[in-house]
């Protein structure tokens, strides 16, 4: 009897994990290509402007880390704050806080975006400033500039994006991201090649093209009978309370930012090698392939941070927990696949972005690192998708802050300048903060009381809804009071 009763436990238990992986699946999909195809945007740019010439791509490469650094991490940390939110909300069934969480997220994001689009108005100052090549620091500086309306056009997407994320919404970003690239390899051909406008001409086709898929993705939430009940229009109410989301998207930030900007250290650091130009170059391009190629994890991380948000709104720890481990059997799995394509595939991908013999070569070489830090950036992805989902931003900074910047950057440092490994020795040492990114971020998950987790989300949603209900009624007792007078 005990035997019959343990084996339809597992069966039942294999049942729930089969379902879960479902789900996972049919939010991650989209969510995989729509960001794949979003990168694809900057990856297009560079590899048209890498016919131009060595310069021009150094150039470019190196706007778009310090774009990266200063606009885009910055922006798509805050806004992950809304996986916590609006995610949790979602799952309480908190439906109009959606909304209010949406215009909250859109207006700070907004003001932010001013302070930082001055920032990449003076790009090649800045890199000047730290020991960058003067021609390279020009030819960004001119490439930056051509991006500012970017950063505003960014910032509005990421809102709607994880609005749409908490959802479960995630057809129409991956249908609107398709539209957009289309539209981009068409718009850089004509503007780089045909009316020879160049490195100019790219940066434009980013600023067009950004602009045109939030323009998209504002109509359709809007417009979509599925965001009715989440998007009621805009409301007072989102000028309250502030504060809460800005407390949590500081951190949010902070945990994204402390992440990206070792990465893009990399390409600021490769400047300072022997020959800057080729291992910018190349640093580059391993860059923009291994965030290409992370963005699979960073899909099913999204998904896990969605369905453990959801989860946890709903007061059900235990389907939350499940979301984890099946999250991180898909995210395993997909790592091995990746990693093997990335290894058999060396020799032909450096070649979509140059002409250089020697670019192509050392792109060949550096493949199985990233191949790698895919692998182990897979089961990162998962954990850092759960610690958004419950909202843990300000541990994950402690985490990150150790795993990169008393482990990462200080390896990459000593194996490429002392022990002289170069590009090698950059990535070597971004893999060791990784590594321990991920045993820290483990330890946490696996300690965690999930119970208590689901009280906190509750909690957190029904502290939110009071703050709005007094708010309303104020409003009421101000109007009384007029009519009154």
């Amino acid at each position: 009897m005990l035997d019959e009763l343990g084996v339809g436990e597992r069966i039942n238990r294999r049942h729930h994990m089969v379902i879960e992986a479902k789900k996972q699946l049919w939010l991650s999909g989209p969510l995989i290509i729509a960001n794949i195809l979003e990168k694809l945007i900057q990856v297009v740019s560079l590899m048209f402007v890498g016919h131009l010439g060595e310069l021009p791509l150094s150039g470019a490469s190196m706007a778009v880390s310090f774009a990266a650094v200063t606009g885009f991490s910055l922006l798509s940390g805050m806004g992950s704050a809304l996986d916590t939110l609006c995610g949790q909300a979602f799952g309480a069934k908190q439906y109009y806080m959606l909304g209010i969480y949406l215009q909250r997220a859109m207006l700070i994001l907004s003001l932010v975006s001013i302070p930082l689009a001055f920032i990449w108005a003076f790009t090649g100052n800045i890199l000047k400033a730290i020991g960058q090549d003067k021609e390279i620091s020009l030819a960004a500086t001119t490439y930056a500039r051509y991006m500012i309306p970017v950063i505003f056009a960014y910032a509005l997407l990421q809102c709607h994006q994880k609005f749409l994320q908490a959802q479960n919404i995630v057809f129409p970003m991956m249908l609107c991201s398709a539209f957009t690239v289309i539209f981009h390899i068409f718009l850089c051909w004509v503007l780089v090649f045909k009316l020879r406008i160049g490195l100019k001409g790219a940066a434009i086709a980013n600023s067009v093209s950004y602009c045109i898929s939030v323009t998209i993705i504002i109509i359709y939430v809007r417009l979509s009978p599925s965001c009715k009940e989440t998007w009621t229009g805009f409301s007072k109410d989102a000028l309250h309370d502030i504060s809460s989301f800005v407390k949590l998207a500081i951190p949010s930030a902070l945990m994204i930012c402390l992440e990206f900007w070792t990465f893009e250290a990399l390409v600021l650091m490769s400047g300072l090698l022997p020959n800057p130009k080729l291992e910018t170059s190349v640093l580059a391009i391993c860059l923009n392939s291994s965030t290409l190629a992370f963005m699979i994890p960073f899909g099913i991380g999204a998904s896990v941070s969605t369905r453990v948000s959801n989860e946890l709104g709903a007061g059900q720890p235990r389907n939350a927990w499940l979301a984890v481990i099946v999250g991180g059997i898909i995210a395993i799995l997909q790592g091995v696949v990746v990693g093997s394509t990335l290894i058999l595939g060396r020799h032909v991908w450096g070649k979509l972005f140059s002409n250089e013999k020697d670019v192509v070569n050392y792109v060949a070489k550096m493949m199985p690192f990233l191949a790698l830090s895919n692998f182990i950036d897979a089961t990162q992805s998962v954990l850092t998708g759960t610690a958004r989902g419950c909202g843990w931003q300000k541990l994950g900074v402690i985490v990150n802050l150790g795993a990169y910047y008393v482990v990462g950057i200080p390896f990459s440092i000593l194996l490429a300048f002392k022990f002289h490994l170069k590009g090698k020795g950059l990535w070597l040492g971004i893999i060791c903060g990784l590594f321990v990114q991920v045993l820290l971020l483990l330890s946490i998950t696996l300690c965690t009381d999930w119970e208590k987790e689901a009280n906190k989300a509750v909690e957190r949603v029904n502290n939110s809804i009071d703050i709005h209900l007094s708010n309303i009624n104020q409003g009421e007792e101000e109007r009384r009071s007029d009519n009154g007078h």
